[in-house]
């Protein structure tokens, strides 16, 4: 293990040292000639912007399961898988008929009915740049009238040029089996931008993240506060992609008019709180500092001039500075936060207003992904909070409630699983395993 963890050691600090040997990066003819219209690069130099260090640990293979955890509020619950043979899916969604769509980052839309993973992707799905683990075929929501019309969005990295593409959202038509009439309804203006999440709100409206860069050059990377530019922006937009009149920003200089919030870093979570109506965002920060925003018309949310974290190469950032929207909860150090949720069901009466936030990894060490679970007050003040299945080392993509009540849960890894969590009685749990604590353990059922 010593002899594996300095060979580990080694090749990061080469790779690391050959990166600051290497000149910018080149770009293609097609990149060039696309880069005549931007200000910032069209593909970061990243040399220097994070320190060498081991390379991370793999995630353990997941065992089939069921495991049984005891939580805080709700007692015992079993986590079941429902399905494996996944490749990094980024999101789910829960059709009528109990089907369920999910997205791979690839570019690839995929099918569980029963339970069962249909082995051949859906057609109908564009071509994506799907690159590094910001890039590709990203969320996926149903139209808030989907049982008359059957369309459903999702957002994706629209190629332009060779490692170039702009964010975008396409709406298709579901007809039991495939996407048709497969078009985009949006297509942003600017490029090398990030992670996308999208919801629609309950005016009806659809709010699109668009992840700034989160590291590289300070042209890049302070694009998150240029009120002409969709990096680091949530939009809102009506259904046909089209841009609301009473958008805060609508008719004012140097504003581009789809802008709703500004100042964020790379939002992996966009959900409705249907206790209050309001859409809450949740974002990476640097090296610590990921951030549960409730989104308010119009206001800054800081990246990259505050943050409660630290910039890669060590150096604090201001927390905080007049001007700017607090985070309602934090994270120091990070737990990589993608996918949110608030649960609104019956089947777990002790977790009923909790946020849960899935977890990638902790402190910049992995396999130490989690499911995070987040008790509020009545004021949506923080009491409490919960780590949960970190003992199966999975890395949580995204985290939904399903039509049943229960809980649904996306593991990133290749090859990856759809997890269900539902409660059980103490007395029922035999025949189901509870994980080692030792955290190199490779569970089986």
């Amino acid at each position: 293990m010593r002899l594996m963890l300095i060979s580990a050691l080694m090749i990061g600090v080469v790779a690391a040292v050959r990166a600051t040997q290497q000149g910018p990066p080149r770009l293609s003819p097609e990149a060039e000639e696309l880069q005549k219209r931007f200000p910032y690069p069209v593909i970061r130099d990243q040399r220097g912007v994070v320190p060498p260090g081991p390379r991370p640990l793999p995630s353990p293979p997941l065992g089939d399961g069921p495991w049984v955890f005891s939580t805080f509020e709700q007692r015992d619950i079993k986590v079941s898988v429902v399905t494996k043979g996944l490749s990094h899916p980024w999101s789910l969604a829960f059709l009528p008929d109990g089907s369920i769509l999910i997205t791979e980052r690839v570019g690839r839309l995929r099918v569980v009915r029963n339970g069962v993973l249909d082995p051949t992707p859906v057609p109908g799905t564009p071509q994506v740049l799907s690159r590094a683990t910001m890039a590709g075929l990203m969320d996926i929501a149903l139209h808030p009238d989907f049982a008359r019309n059957n369309w459903i969005y999702i957002s994706y990295h629209k190629p332009l040029a060779p490692g170039v593409a702009a964010n975008a959202v396409l709406r298709g038509t579901w007809d039991g089996k495939a996407l048709t009439d497969v078009h985009d309804v949006f297509v942003s203006d600017d490029v090398d931008t990030e992670a996308s999440r999208i919801v629609f709100g309950k005016d009806g409206m659809l709010y699109m993240g668009i992840g700034g860069p989160g590291t590289g050059p300070h042209v890049s990377v302070d694009r998150a506060q240029h009120t002409n530019d969709l990096a680091g922006k949530v939009l809102r937009l009506k259904d046909d992609g089209s841009v609301p009149p009473d958008n805060p920003f609508v008719g004012k200089s140097g504003y581009k008019p789809a802008i709703f919030t500004i100042g964020h870093r790379v939002q992996l979570g966009l959900t409705l709180n249907p206790f209050t109506g309001e859409i809450w965002e949740e974002e990476n920060g640097p090296n610590g500092g990921d951030e549960l925003n409730v989104l308010k018309p119009g206001h800054n949310y800081g990246w990259p001039i505050v943050s409660y974290g630290r910039d890669y190469n060590g150096p604090r950032f201001p927390p905080s500075a007049p001007g700017f929207e607090e985070p309602v909860v934090f994270w120091v150090p990070s737990i990589a936060a993608s996918g949110l949720m608030f649960y609104s069901g019956d089947r777990f009466p002790g977790w009923k207003r909790n946020a849960f936030v899935g977890g990638l990894r902790e402190g910049e060490v992995a396999p130490s992904g989690q499911l995070q679970r987040i008790v509020f007050n009545d004021k949506w003040e923080e009491l409490r909070r919960e780590s949960l299945l970190r003992d199966l080392h999975q890395r949580i993509r995204d985290v939904r409630q399903g039509s049943d009540g229960l809980l649904y849960l996306l593991t990133d890894e290749d090859p990856a699983a759809l997890v269900r969590i539902e409660p059980v009685a103490p007395a029922s749990s035999a025949g189901a395993t509870r994980p080692s604590r030792r955290a190199d353990s490779t569970f089986t059922s």
